[in-house]
């Protein structure tokens, strides 16, 4: 019995980053449109990403390439941080 524990204990220690991994990512595109009013970036691939609420919105407007790092929440893309390319 104990080794089918430490079996499974290691199993999920081995698919835990795994789950993590999988609700997180980057994408680098332009910025379609910003609306501050909604709390999104809608970028080139027809992804929008909702930003947090103290958000610093200088700089980006369409056009603008940048690499955003986001984590989804309850369906929603979340912005952890972005980069402007230039």
């Amino acid at each position: 019995m104990r080794k089918i524990i430490a079996a499974a204990a290691i199993a999920a220690s081995l698919t835990m980053p795994l789950a993590a991994r999988a609700d997180s990512g980057d994408v680098e595109a332009k910025i379609t449109s910003v609306d501050p009013a909604t709390q999104t970036i809608v970028l080139d691939n027809g992804k929008d990403y909702h930003t947090p609420s103290e958000f610093n919105y200088e700089g980006l407007e369409p056009g603008v390439e940048v690499v955003i790092y986001y984590s989804e929440e309850n369906g929603k893309r979340v912005i952890d941080d972005l980069e402007v390319i230039e």
